[in-house]
């Protein structure tokens, strides 16, 4: 079977598409089911964030993988990049770096990936290849960011939302800033937000304890989902980022707050995917409204700052790519050697079972030996005597020629016990009937 990837992310489709196979919560539990059932699928995982939507699984075909993502969204196989083996692996290895991230270097992509594997694992999808796969991607991971300047001062999405904020028409400390949402892209927005000396912070979330942890943290206000409406008005500057299928905030909304505000302008990040805040809100007049596809050109900067950085990673992420390819071939190897090792195993058990009740029954032992040597000999051979005809029949030396090493010529054996012996008999002919 083989390794495969296929995804698509910011950089080769929009956010509107890419909501489409966004899967968080029970969703992904589901996905994951989905995949593992697909035909000729024996380990799969799913990698889900507001950036991308990546299906990584050992399969017979890579088109099932394809026509799966499909069904969650008609023309989305046009997006959609595919690799396998040796490229599939270097893939994972850049974007646990962080170097397909929006923002080159970024670390949250590293626990993204954790949680990946984990969920993978959770719901019986994982399998050894993959789950090997994982696990040096994340010691890959840990060596490009510790040997490599590619982590150094690192920006995430959220940071990148910050400064925009700093640099536009809203003064932090003089500005009241609303956070929808308790997750890692909140909690890292809070934090930019206190350092950056905010006014006053609001904090809302479907579950108010969340909230209320939220916003003990940093100083906060917390409120339910419920009463959003209540106190957007007051917000100079929103950030949103949930799990939500559906928007959270509507254009009705914005629309009804701004009219409060006498028209005073606010400024809204959607870092969510799917969208939280619905799109027609970027129509409104005083509303300025950004997503992550928006954020994509304000951390160009920051992608050419770490170029030489990145190309000491790659360098890194070469060579492991090669190590780690070099031992998948010496497992498979090792796959090879236990199948013939099991087979002859079994063989074997299966014939002796059959002389311990021609034993049992009287039979003469020198004939129950001769009948236990005779039938392992024809056995073991015919797998690799009717290869070997088949070859010849075909033309192909190549076959021969691993015989030849695979069973060098000696002597014939010549103990006296076995020299009045008659030869071994071709598969095609019958094994010996038993004597009465």
């Amino acid at each position: 079977m083989t390794l495969w990837l296929l995804g698509l992310n910011h950089q080769t489709a929009p956010v509107d598409l890419r909501e489409r196979v966004a899967f968080a919560g029970d969703a992904l539990g589901r996905a994951l089911g989905a995949l593992r059932a697909l035909p000729g699928v024996a380990e799969a995982a799913l990698l889900s964030t507001c950036n991308r939507t990546e299906v990584y699984a050992v399969a017979e075909d890579g088109q099932v993988l394809a026509d799966w993502l499909e069904t969650h969204g008609s023309g989305i196989s046009a997006y959609l990049y595919r690799h396998s083996d040796a490229d599939a692996v270097r893939h994972l290895f850049r974007v646990a770096t962080g170097l397909d991230s929006m923002v080159l270097g970024e670390p949250q992509i590293l626990g993204q990936v954790k949680d990946a594997w984990a969920k993978a694992r959770e719901h019986g999808a994982l399998g050894g290849r993959l789950d090997r796969l994982f696990q040096q991607t994340f010691s890959v991971a840990k060596r490009a960011r510790t040997d490599t300047r590619i982590g150094v001062n690192p920006v995430s999405v959220a940071s990148t939302a910050v400064r925009l904020a700093q640099d536009s028409f809203a003064r932090l400390p003089d500005s009241t800033v609303l956070l929808i949402g308790a997750g890692e892209t909140i909690e890292l927005a809070a934090r930019h937000l206190v350092k950056g000396g905010v006014g006053r912070l609001l904090v809302a979330n479907r579950t108010l304890a969340h909230a209320q942890d939220l916003a003990a943290r940093h100083g906060g206000y917390a409120l339910p989902l419920t009463e959003l409406d209540r106190h957007l008005a007051e917000a100079d500057i929103v950030f949103s980022a949930t799990a939500a299928r559906e928007p959270v905030l509507l254009r009705s909304q914005v629309e009804a707050a701004l009219a409060v505000r006498r028209r005073k302008p606010v400024l809204l990040f959607d870092l969510a995917v799917p969208r939280d805040i619905e799109a027609g809100v970027s129509g409104l007049d005083d509303a300025y409204l950004y997503t992550v596809d928006d954020l994509e050109r304000a951390v160009e900067d920051n992608r050419r700052g770490r170029h030489e950085a990145a190309e000491a990673a790659e360098a890194i992420i070469d060579l492991q790519v090669s190590r780690f390819m070099e031992t998948v071939r010496a497992g498979e190897r090792q796959d090879s050697l236990r199948r013939l090792r099991a087979m002859g195993d079994a063989t074997r058990e299966e014939i002796l079972a059959r002389a311990r009740q021609q034993l049992a029954s009287g039979r003469d032992p020198d004939e129950v030996l001769q009948f236990l040597a005779h039938t392992l000999t024809n056995r073991l051979l015919h797998p690799p005597t009717a290869a070997l005809r088949e070859a010849a029949l075909a033309g192909d030396t190549g076959l021969a020629r691993a015989a030849d090493r695979l069973f060098p010529a000696r002597a014939p054996y010549s103990h006296p016990a076995v020299a009045n012996l008659p030869p071994p008999r071709m598969p095609d002919d019958p094994e010996p009937a038993p004597q009465a």
